[in-house]
C-alpha cells in the first residue's frame, strides 16, 4: 500500500501575517485620526463652555450660539481652506474688512506671552505675512499708544507648537486665561498688558479690529478651532497701570 504525505501550504501563514499587518495599519490610521481630530473635537465640546462663561467686554462681542449664520460662516471657511486660500496673508482672515493704514512709528517690536511659552516674538508693522512673523494689522494702534493694537498670528494643532516657528506660534493661545500677562517691548521699553476678555467670532465680525481710544488695548487674533480656519479666537488685553 502506498502512503501519501501532505504538507500544509505556506499560504496560511502568509494570510495570518497579512491580517496582522492590516490590523496594525488600521490601528495606526485610527491613532493618526485621533491625534489630529481630538483637539478640534475638544475645542467644541469643552472650550466653548469656558468662553461662554466669561464676561466679554466691548468691542469684542460675547461668543454666539450656533445659529444658521454661524453654520454658513463655518462652511464658507471650510470651502476656502479646501480651495487653498493663502492664510499666511493676514488680510485673508477678515476678507471683507477694509482699513486705511497709517504710517507706523516703528517697523517692528517684540511680544512675549509667558503663560503659553512665547518669548520675544517679532511683530511686524510693515506687511501681512504671518508665516514669517506676527503681524500688527495696518491701521490699528501700536503699543503703548491709545487705541487697539491688533496682532495676528498663525495657529495649528497644540501638539505641534514651536516657539520659533511662526506658523505654529499661537497653537496654544486657546489655553490663555483672563489676568495673564502679555508683554510688548517697543524701542527697548517693556509694556505689560493684562488679558481681560476672550471670545470666538466669525470672519465676518469686524468688532475685534475696531479702535477704542480711551485706553491702550492689545488684541491677539488667530484661527480656531486649532488646526482649522473656521473661526477666529480673539484675546483682548489692556495696558496695566
Amino acid at each position: 500500500m502506498n502512503k501519501y504525505y501532505y504538507t500544509k501550504s505556506h499560504i496560511q501563514p502568509i494570510r495570518k501575517y497579512a491580517r496582522y499587518f492590516g490590523l496594525a495599519l488600521c490601528l495606526f490610521g485610527l491613532s493618526v485620526l485621533v491625534y489630529f481630530s481630538f483637539p478640534v473635537a475638544t475645542s467644541y465640546m469643552l472650550m466653548e463652555r469656558v468662553y461662554a462663561s466669561q464676561t466679554v467686554t466691548t468691542p469684542i462681542p460675547a461668543i454666539k450660539v450656533l445659529t444658521t449664520e454661524r453654520i454658513k460662516n463655518i462652511l464658507a471657511a471650510t470651502i476656502n481652506s479646501v480651495e487653498q486660500v493663502d492664510y499666511t496673508d493676514a488680510k485673508q482672515w477678515f476678507p471683507s474688512f477694509e482699513i486705511n493704514p497709517a504710517t507706523p512709528r516703528v517697523k517692528n517690536y517684540l511680544l512675549s506671552v509667558p503663560s503659553i511659552g512665547i518669548k520675544n516674538a517679532t511683530v511686524s508693522t510693515q506687511d501681512y505675512n504671518v508665516g514669517r512673523h506676527l503681524v500688527n494689522y495696518g491701521g490699528t494702534a501700536v503699543p503703548p499708544d491709545k487705541g487697539n493694537a491688533v496682532i495676528f498670528g498663525h495657529s495649528t494643532l497644540p501638539q505641534l507648537f514651536e516657539q520659533s516657528n511662526y506658523k505654529t506660534i499661537f497653537a496654544k493661545l486657546h489655553t490663555i486665561k483672563k489676568g495673564d500677562s502679555i508683554i510688548a517691548t517697543v524701542d527697548g521699553a517693556e509694556y505689560t498688558y493684562k488679558v481681560t476678555a476672550i471670545a470666538i467670532v466669525s470672519p465676518s465680525d469686524f468688532a475685534p479690529l475696531m479702535q477704542t481710544y480711551n485706553q491702550s488695548y492689545l488684541t491677539l487674533i488667530t484661527c480656531t478651532p486649532p488646526g482649522t480656519t473656521w473661526e477666529r479666537l480673539v484675546v483682548k488685553a489692556v495696558l496695566s497701570d
